[in-house]
């Protein structure tokens, strides 16, 4: 495909007329997809596509036009067949004032080798480790390439083999363990580990569920619960244009009005992640960009547009959204959670979150699955369905205690389209006061 991307950019160049540009960005995905229930495989395809964005340019003026390609050469009849309907629709719209592209070339090639087992054998592992379980999930791994290239000559391409795999293990009714895996390598010794740690939480589901009152609790939060803590920050906590137009629930953290615990180091790592190191304009991501650097504010994310409104350099797409979140660790073994948490609420899975004070950034959410009541460093009872209402300024401010030495890489499963890249690395966290409202 890669080869295949080259050439297009190329005869897309030679039919260009006086004072016209492009930019062309390609999305392509070569995966198997697995479903399980009951523990056995219930569904499985393969799904190979390929997506091409042609924007043709004029001055300040752009279209885009979406083209699925077949890999072959009637993609190139295809892509000289698109010109007519965007040059037309030049003429029709106004000069973008916020429009800015790399005009400065950067190619760059980033390959990954694959190291992945194919699907069946990766099906194979999870069944043996799933066996005598009632087993749920989706599988998705494969290749996925990235690719940009523009009328000035830049050529970017990465492509790397990757998987995720979201699951739970089911007891009775709505009873469950849900846990979600990903990475670059296959570990089938790992998943293995994982699912004999869910298992042994279904017994402790067994038991006749813990009814709290509503008030405070000490709580340890899993990588998994922090996440999606820290993912409603995507919706517009780390925007420089969220920050600048005073929408940004962290504006107050970004204003200096409040910190953090210094425990907590908030970076985009673009290196180290799933998803692409350049982006649809052509500009190359820094390879770390330290957001929130010892519990102070440090950088915003900056697309593009918002570089070009506020005269900035750009640093991430043009959602201004992190794509490789990491978190810092800390000192907390892992293993001893339970003990340092002592009488508390174990969180393993959160839902339903939303903004309760979007201004002092404070959220709330339900408990789903696997939420367990914890008395002398041991669990005792599931949790029964609470509503939490607290303000991260705080559970990740002072009451913030401990963050674990482990961390766990976490991917977006979502396939709208295709393959999601986006991606975090996260501790667990010990926090001294958690706000139940109900």
């Amino acid at each position: 495909m890669r080869a295949h991307f080259k050439l297009l950019a190329n005869e897309l160049k030679r039919q260009l007329r006086e004072g016209e540009g492009f930019t062309l960005w390609l999305e392509a995905e070569s995966t198997d997809f697995v479903r399980f229930n009951h523990g056995k495989v219930r569904q499985a395809g393969s799904v190979r596509q390929a997506y091409l964005d042609v924007r043709l340019l004029r001055g300040s003026r752009q279209v885009t036009q979406q083209l699925s390609l077949s890999g072959d050469d009637h993609d190139l009849a295809l892509l000289e067949s698109s010109l007519p309907a965007l040059r037309a629709a030049l003429d029709d719209v106004e000069d973008d004032p916020f429009l800015l592209l790399n005009d400065k070339p950067q190619d760059s090639e980033r390959l990954s080798a694959a190291a992945l087992p194919d699907g069946a054998a990766m099906a194979e592992d999870i069944l043996a480790a799933a066996r005598g379980h009632d087993l749920v999930g989706i599988l998705a791994a494969g290749e996925m390439s990235f690719g940009f290239a523009n009328h000035l000559g830049q050529f970017n391409w990465q492509q790397g083999g990757s998987w995720n795999f979201d699951w739970s293990l089911h007891a009775f009714g709505d009873k469950a363990v849900k846990r979600s895996m990903a990475g670059g390598e296959w570990d089938a010794g790992r998943l293995r580990g994982a699912i004999d740690e869910a298992a042994a939480q279904l017994e402790w589901l067994k038991l006749p569920p813990k009814t709290l009152e509503p008030g405070c609790y000490r709580a340890y939060f899993t990588p998994s619960a922090l996440g999606s803590l820290l993912s409603m920050l995507s919706w517009g906590g780390l925007s420089e244009k969220e920050v600048r137009s005073k929408r940004s629930p962290l504006l107050k953290l970004a204003a200096g009005e409040v910190g953090l615990s210094p425990l907590v180091t908030l970076t985009e790592d673009a290196a180290a992640g799933l998803a692409p190191m350049f982006q649809s304009d052509g500009f190359i991501k820094p390879d770390q960009v330290g957001l929130i650097v010892g519990g102070a504010h440090r950088n915003s994310l900056i697309g593009p547009r918002s570089a070009g409104e506020f005269g900035l350099a750009p640093n991430a797409g043009a959602h201004e959204m992190a794509e490789s979140l990491r978190m810092e660790a800390g000192a907390l073994p892992q293993q001893q959670a339970l003990e340092a948490l002592g009488t508390g609420v174990y969180l393993s899975n959160l839902w339903y979150l939303n903004f309760s004070d979007r201004a002092a950034c404070r959220i709330t959410g339900m408990t789903r699955f696997a939420c367990f009541w914890v008395e002398g460093g041991k669990i005792v009872a599931p949790l029964g369905v609470m509503r939490f209402d607290d303000s991260l300024f705080d559970l990740l401010g002072g009451q913030l205690e401990a963050l674990t030495a482990e961390r766990e890489l976490l991917a977006d499963a979502s396939s709208y389209g295709g393959r999601a890249t986006q991606s975090k690395l996260l501790p667990g966290a010990l926090v001294s006061s958690l706000h139940f409202s109900l």
